[in-house]
């Protein structure tokens, strides 16, 4: 879901990578009913990513698919699209 211009320079700059994925990450374990109760977070990238609950769950614009999947490392939810930081 990320356009191909961006794709292709994304996959050919390891920096820019690590900034999309890192993007993605909040430290610590955020569980649906701790998103529930946020407007926002930080994420490891550094940028601020923004929740909003009014219909259903949105994290930046991107829809909450699946939430609370537990993992070995942390919890995952299951957004509907790629977040490109600013």
């Amino acid at each position: 879901k990320i356009p191909e211009k961006i794709r292709a320079a994304i996959i050919a700059d390891k920096d820019a990578l690590t900034e999309l994925l890192t993007y993605h990450v909040v430290s610590g374990e955020v569980t649906a009913a701790d998103v529930a109760k946020l407007d926002s977070a930080t994420t490891v990238q550094g940028s601020s990513i923004s929740f909003d609950t009014s219909n259903g769950v949105k994290v930046d614009g991107a829809n909450v698919v699946a939430a609370d999947i537990r993992a070995t490392n942390g919890i995952i939810h299951v957004i509907d699209t790629v977040m490109v930081p600013n």
